[in-house]
C-alpha cells in the first residue's frame, strides 16, 4: 500500500511540474512573439487602416519625426487638450516642420467608446484636429506593443525610426485646460530636441489620463 501511494504521489508530482512547465513555455513564447517598444531603440513597425480603408504603415513616415497620441474623444483629459484648440495648434506646429502625427485608438469593438475608422476620423474633424492619418487599432496589438495605457499617451519617433519619447503630453495631471499654459510639454520639448539636432532631457515620464479600452 506504501509503494503504490508513494507512486500516486510521484505521479501527482510530476503532473504539477508538466503544467507549470506548461505554463512557462506559454509565457515565454508569448513574451518572445511580441516585441515591445522601448526608448532608444527601433520604434516596431505596424501597419494599421485608415479611414479611406488604405494601410497606413510607420515605416512610411520613416525620415520625418512622428508623433504617436492614443486617443479617446470621450475621456476628459483628451477634452482638456482639445477642448480650447491645444492639441491641435501643437500638431499644427509641429506637421507644419515636417514631422508626421499620427491619432490612434485602441478600443475594442464592444465598448461603448469604440469609433471605426470613419467615426474616429469623424470625431477627429469635428474637433478640428490637425494629424496626419486617424487610425484604428482594432485588436489592440499595436497599442499593446507600444504599451499605450492611457488616453492621452504620447510617443515621439526620430527621422531614424528610434523612439525618443514616451509617456505623459505635459506634467500636469488634472483635466483642466487653464492649467496647459503652467505646464511643461514633453512632446514639445522632444520634437524641438531632435529638430535642433539636440539632446531630449526628458526621454519617459508616467503617462496619464483615461486607461485604455483594450
Amino acid at each position: 500500500m506504501k509503494t503504490i501511494l508513494t507512486s500516486i504521489l510521484s505521479l501527482a508530482s510530476c503532473a504539477s511540474l508538466l503544467f507549470a512547465d506548461c505554463g512557462s513555455c506559454d509565457a515565454d513564447k508569448e513574451s518572445s512573439t511580441h516585441t515591445h517598444a522601448k526608448v532608444g531603440e527601433a520604434a516596431p513597425d505596424f501597419t494599421l487602416k485608415s479611414a479611406d480603408g488604405s494601410d497606413v504603415k510607420l515605416s512610411d513616415y520613416k525620415g520625418k519625426e512622428v508623433v504617436l497620441e492614443w486617443v479617446n474623444f470621450d475621456c476628459p483629459f483628451v477634452k482638456k487638450h482639445y477642448n480650447e484648440g491645444h492639441m491641435q495648434a501643437l500638431q499644427k506646429e509641429y506637421t507644419d516642420k515636417g514631422a508626421a502625427w499620427l491619432i490612434i485608438s485602441s478600443a475594442n469593438a464592444e465598448h461603448p467608446t469604440f469609433k471605426d475608422a470613419k467615426a474616429l476620423t469623424a470625431a477627429a474633424t469635428e474637433h478640428n484636429a490637425n494629424a496626419t492619418k486617424t487610425l484604428v487599432d482594432i485588436d489592440g496589438a499595436v497599442g499593446k506593443i507600444y504599451e499605450a495605457k492611457t488616453t492621452p499617451h504620447m510617443y515621439v519617433i526620430n527621422k531614424e525610426g528610434v523612439l525618443s519619447y514616451a509617456g505623459a503630453i505635459d506634467d500636469n495631471n488634472s483635466t483642466e485646460s487653464a492649467d496647459i499654459a503652467d505646464s511643461e510639454n514633453y512632446v514639445a520639448a522632444a520634437l524641438d530636441a531632435l529638430i535642433a539636432g539636440e539632446e531630449i532631457k526628458t526621454t519617459e515620464t508616467a503617462a496619464y489620463g483615461c486607461g485604455v479600452k483594450y
